[in-house]
């Protein structure tokens, strides 16, 4: 720990971000497409600056704590380790947590489903000055930033700054309108990033993105290039965010559970959708998610589990009746989606009827519903199918509530209009 490391910061940070990294305003906010270097960037920011500080902590937040694990802690393990100082970090993950040694400051990791872990937190060592907001979309609500923002405070030798790092979903977010709508300031700083300024990805990677631009231009203009989306003709528009405990609604219905899958791996996630329906009242609660790339089969069995809903009746896509009897042979309940034609615009037609409530912890679902849209003809006009697209839950969510919707007679499909 009494060596010195030389390292070139342009060279390990690279190109696009020069004035992200200098500024020192109270607002630093970054929206950017994917593979943009945001995240990266940042925490490879938090670890150069905690180090020139030696007053400063640093708050690291998503709106859900079990999300940070594989995301912020992980780029910022990898930080570490690109900026060779492993030596003079502890790293814990029990609970998720890094130390400076040789000062003793800390990066605190938090989610907004328990706020008051956030409130009540002070430093030891200097002062919690530094909060870094990944995935800042997902804060629906303004307040919840507002009470974050409180929280920061500056002392001797430091500055005070909030860092927000989000993809641009939706332009009706409160962040456009506060951070991108009124020019910058001495205390603000709005940027626009994406994948041209990484010059570390290679060609498969690039390639990537010029198919998204060729076959989903609206998807390109948000995901590649790092506008903000355009959101017209959601398909759902009869839900709301609100929490609630299992304990709450099973006093005041009598609920179905609902439990669908949609498979992905390398492009599109492994999509399961946790959920309680009142049929009567016609009332759907979402209650859990489980979204994530790159799974096998056993390790999707095992989310499952760990989840609690090994015993679960789920409905899962039926293009994969080999994935579907692997999960059958692990022990779950698995059975395949009876899709028919039509089956999709039928499905929805039936959900629009629901009243939809989902609860804050599913940030993944919240982006897909509020994403969810019609498609359009090239002239503009809407069609009566719905994009490709932010449909991976939605999905999933069919396929739990088909066993309420649908019968199967003269051997179609046909949705039940009442009897429950």
């Amino acid at each position: 720990m009494n060596s010195r490391i030389k390292v070139s910061l342009p060279q390990v940070v690279g190109k696009g971000y020069g004035t992200f990294w200098r500024f020192k305003g109270r607002y630093r906010v970054c929206k950017g497409s994917r593979a943009s270097k945001k995240s990266t960037t940042t925490a490879l920011w938090v670890i150069t600056n905690m180090m020139a500080y030696p007053e400063a902590n640093t708050l690291v937040i998503r709106k859900v704590y079990r999300t940070l694990k594989d995301s912020c802690f992980a780029q910022l393990k990898w930080a570490i380790h690109r900026l060779q100082v492993d030596g003079w970090w502890e790293v814990k993950e029990s609970p998720l947590e890094m130390t400076y040694i040789p000062t003793g400051q800390k990066i605190f990791f938090r989610g907004l489903d328990d706020p008051q872990k956030i409130t009540s937190m002070t430093a030891e060592h200097g002062t919690l000055c530094w909060c870094w907001i990944e995935e800042a979309y997902e804060l629906s609500r303004e307040d919840d930033f507002n009470i974050l923002d409180e929280s920061i405070r500056g002392g001797s030798g430091v500055f005070k700054q909030i860092t927000l790092t989000f993809n641009p979903w939706n332009e009706r977010s409160w962040l456009k309108r506060r951070f991108f709508d009124a020019p910058d300031s001495a205390d603000k700083l709005a940027v626009t990033t994406n994948y041209l300024c990484n010059e570390w990805l290679d060609d498969a990677d690039r390639k990537v993105f010029e198919k998204m631009k060729a076959d989903n231009p609206r998807r390109y203009q948000v995901a590649g290039i790092g506008n903000w989306g355009i959101v017209e003709g959601l398909v759902y528009e009869n839900w709301k965010e609100q929490e609630f405990s299992l304990a709450e609604i099973r006093r005041r219905y009598d609920l179905e559970s609902v439990f669908g899958l949609d498979f992905g791996y390398t492009n599109d996630p492994t999509a399961l959708f946790a959920g309680f329906a009142n049929l009567e009242q016609r009332k759907l609660f979402v209650w859990d998610e489980l979204y994530e790339k790159g799974l096998s089969n056993r390790e999707i069995c095992g989310r499952i589990r760990n989840m609690g809903y090994g015993k679960e009746s789920i409905t899962a896509d039926s293009a994969e009746p080999k994935s579907i009897d692997e999960l059958k042979g692990f022990g779950l309940r698995v059975h395949a989606a009876k899709k028919g034609k039509d089956s999709v615009n039928a499905g929805i037609q039936f959900l629009q009827d629901f009243e939809i409530i989902v609860h804050p912890r599913c940030v993944n679902f919240l982006t897909e519903i509020s994403n969810y849209t019609w498609d359009k003809d090239r002239f503009g006009r809407t069609l009566n199918v719905p994009v490709d697209d932010f449909n991976h839950l939605m999905d999933a969510m069919r396929y739990g509530m088909e066993k309420y919707m649908r019968k199967r007679s003269g051997g179609h499909l046909q949705t039940f209009k009442g009897g429950y």
